[in-house]
């Protein structure tokens, strides 16, 4: 990749408080109108309802012109006098009384934070609102989607996670944070990126490499991988959170910068680019701000254990679960004609084992950083 070093600016300007009240009160709105419905029909001697729309693979929408995923019209009740979905009913009415207070005292809250403020036990009975926060966070998803409001319009943030370091400045809440000048750990994502928070201010870099995993995103680092090829890394530690994949979006349709991916040779990997690339059906309602589809995915492939000349030791086998998901990511719309994904997945299931990225160590300790990563970006061997 060339080093010459082009400056982009993209000073976003400081948070506008009126905007953020209006965003608020509309906010408030929908919550208000969303109970007052409920309130109408059971003053009208009919069963309080409320509408969710489903976050289902068979509501889920393949558009191929824009290359993501949408969401269906197809949406569920959550009647109150049905005892299938009556804890659900008042999960969602606990979640939105919260929701309201948060704006109300212009605070945000956790994720944890929202599971604990609404976990209680019923009065008079041995039941709690909610047992765990799996329970939890598909509500707030489902308020999310229900009242057509992103998560941080709902004043709910999610654990940090993810690093990123580089040649760009960004303005986090005000502070300037230099990416060049992150130490051993890196500027850490938060879990809520949107331009009221995070504002990019000058940036020379020409592209941003993704790896799967702070081990991987570790040796990048500290080899200065980002220096001497003029780029931003980042990792999501795994399956990358929301605000992870919402940065990487920013930094591609704002800052016109390529994303390219270094993540495992297996389904899970796979997966991982699927959901950078086109969206996720759980999140199919996000997919405008959180999918890119001209995302590349570099490696590593299953051509590599021939072609890097490495250790049977690396082979990791494949399980049968391993099996069905590589069939299934196969078959997906987007890649279930490609033939360049079909090459790479039956490669794999043929191979019959899965690598890491952290099996090209064998080779060298900087193997990743000094030569393949650097010869597959000259030669742009790279699966779109």
């Amino acid at each position: 990749m060339a080093k010459k070093i082009t400056t982009k600016t993209a000073v976003v300007a400081t948070p506008n408080a009126e905007r953020i009240k209006k965003r608020d009160s509309a906010t408030q709105q929908k919550i208000l109108t969303l109970a007052m419905e409920i309130a109408k029909r059971s003053l009208a001697g009919n069963e309080p309802i409320v509408r969710i729309p489903m976050r289902t693979k068979s509501n889920t929408i393949w558009n191929k012109k824009r290359g993501i995923l949408e969401m269906g019209d197809a949406a569920a009740e959550r009647p109150l006098f049905d005892l299938k979905t009556a804890k659900q009913f008042m999960q969602t009415m606990l979640h939105a009384g919260t929701i309201k207070d948060l704006i109300n005292a212009q605070k945000t809250s956790s994720l944890r934070g929202v599971f604990y403020k609404a976990k209680h036990t019923v009065a008079g009975t041995k039941e709690n609102t909610f047992d765990t926060q799996d329970e939890s966070d598909p509500i707030l998803e489902d308020l999310e989607v229900a009242l057509g409001a992103l998560r941080e319009e709902l004043h709910v943030f999610a654990e940090n996670r993810g690093s990123m370091v580089g040649n760009i400045t960004v303005v986090d809440r005000g502070d300037e944070i230099d990416c060049r000048r992150m130490g051993s750990g890196g500027y850490a994502l938060p879990s809520i990126v949107e331009p009221d928070i995070i504002q990019f201010k000058k940036c020379e870099a020409k592209f941003v490499l993704h790896v799967e995993k702070g081990t991987v995103w570790n040796r990048f680092n500290e080899d200065r991988f980002w220096e001497t090829h003029n780029c931003i890394l980042t990792h999501g530690a795994g399956q990358p959170p929301r605000g992870c994949r919402r940065l990487l979006q920013r930094l591609n349709s704002e800052l016109n910068l390529p994303i390219i991916c270094v993540l495992d040779n297996d389904p899970w990997g796979h997966y991982i680019y699927s959901v950078i690339k086109q969206g996720s059906i759980s999140l199919a309602f996000e997919s405008s701000r959180l999918a890119i589809p001209s995302a590349k995915f570099l490696g590593i492939r299953a051509k590599d254990f021939r072609e890097c000349g490495l250790d049977d030791a690396v082979k990791i086998d494949l399980t049968d679960n391993d099996i069905k998901r590589a069939n299934e990511i196969a078959a997906y719309p987007w890649f279930e004609h490609h033939k360049g994904w079909q090459r790479e997945i039956d490669g794999m299931l043929r191979n019959g084992f899965k690598m890491e990225v952290e099996s090209l160590i064998t080779k060298d300790i900087s193997y990743v950083t000094d030569t393949y990563v650097p010869q597959r970006l000259k030669a742009k061997d790279w699966l779109e």
